[in-house]
């Protein structure tokens, strides 16, 4: 008997297409994504994890945003069924939009949004200098979780468009690899700033 995401999408057929990104896009369904914060013993154990999981961790613990920590802690109170809800809803809107299986959706957006390129600051002699460096697998994909999250957060803050539209509408964007999408341009804004570092 075959396992299906949330009882209801099914994963067979999904295909990482980045090589690079094969390892750490775990596709391994959950009928409930929630293993109780096993990935915490290790901090490579994440990469083993449902990828609907960790964005629903992603979801409940964004980070700050330009120190503007109120704008992305002030909904996270750790209720893990809230953030469930609201993914759950935001895949049910994605299936309707596009008729396409959301997962398959959601990780053509992740592999889209994930940047290949950053900047590191280096000191020589009493100067500092960026310089353009390689982003490892499993830091893309957690910087583009991240980015996805946070942009979701800023278009669903005291405005009227309600977190689970947001959400929907980040993965859109990013599946279509549209700047509408807050994932997509901050992916733009490294890779240029590390194109003009080399």
């Amino acid at each position: 008997m075959e396992i299906k995401a949330f009882d209801r999408w099914s994963t067979e057929g999904i295909v990482v297409e980045d090589l690079g990104l094969q390892r750490y896009i775990s596709l391994e369904p959950r009928l409930l994504p929630k293993t109780g914060a096993r990935y915490a013993q290790n901090k490579f154990y994440k990469s083993k994890i449902f990828i609907v999981e960790r964005l629903i961790n992603k979801l409940m613990n964004p980070g700050h945003r330009g120190k503007k920590h109120k704008r992305t802690s002030g909904s996270c109170t750790g209720k893990s069924n809230t953030t469930y809800k609201l993914v759950y809803d935001a895949l049910d809107i994605i299936e309707k939009k596009t008729k396409l299986n959301p997962l398959a959706v959601f990780v053509r957006a992740l592999e889209n949004a994930a940047p290949r390129e950053a900047t590191v600051t280096i000191e020589y002699g009493g100067a500092r200098y960026p310089k353009a460096v390689e982003v490892s697998p499993q830091r893309r994909i957690d910087i583009a979780l991240r980015m996805m999250i946070q942009g979701t957060h800023a278009k669903a803050f005291n405005k009227k468009k309600g977190a689970v539209q947001a959400l929907a509408d980040e993965i859109l964007n990013a599946y279509q690899i549209s700047q509408a999408s807050d994932a997509i341009a901050k992916k733009v804004e490294l890779e240029r700033q590390a194109d003009a570092s080399r």
